[in-house]
């Protein structure tokens, strides 16, 4: 989004440059990257397991001080071993048929990361595909709520990399965001 910032034609983007890729969330060199965690925040399967296996057990031994964190929440540990020096812990949404708050416990997940981000100035942050795991959101619903999400929320973050672990996730947000440079 643009503002028009007077008559000289000068203009200012508005909110962080979204960007998409297929790929390693705990590769990315970034200030901070998501996880989309459990509430015990003490790891599990698919984007959580692989952030804690490469963040080393430092993460662990951190996140038992943390003492859980609800749906819809986002709680901040170093990144310890990761590129990123910040892991940005939510707990998105099980799927329960979307009669059951889960978009707006999605949305928060996405404004709770931005938030916790601007509290320790990150510049840059990746997301994984919030929910649509283990917890079986739907693709294209969560792709949607995902980017108007961040897109809506005033934030001081610059850039949000969208990071896909497979081809229909990728797919989802190109249909919406376009295809990226």
């Amino acid at each position: 989004m643009w503002q028009y910032l007077g008559y000289t034609a000068r203009l200012r983007r508005i909110g962080p440059r979204l960007e998409v890729t297929l790929g390693d969330i705990t590769a990315e060199c970034v200030d901070a990257i998501v996880n989309a965690a459990n509430e015990t925040l003490l790891g599990g399967g698919g984007v959580d397991g692989a952030i804690h296996r490469a963040a080393g057990p430092e993460l662990l031994a951190h996140c038992r001080t943390l003492g859980g964190c609800p749906t819809g929440q986002a709680k901040i540990t170093p990144g310890f071993g990761l590129p990123a020096r910040s892991v940005i812990h939510t707990v998105g949404p099980i799927w329960h048929g979307g009669s059951h708050g889960e978009a707006e416990l999605l949305a928060s997940c996405y404004q709770e990361s931005l938030a916790r981000a601007d509290e320790v100035g990150a510049a840059s942050i990746a997301f994984p595909a919030i929910s649509t795991g283990v917890y079986s959101y739907p693709v294209a619903p969560a792709t949607q709520i995902a980017i108007d999400t961040v897109r809506s929320t005033s934030t001081k973050v610059e850039l949000v990399r969208f990071v896909c672990f497979n081809d229909e996730a990728l797919h989802a947000y190109r249909a919406i965001l376009g295809p990226m440079p």
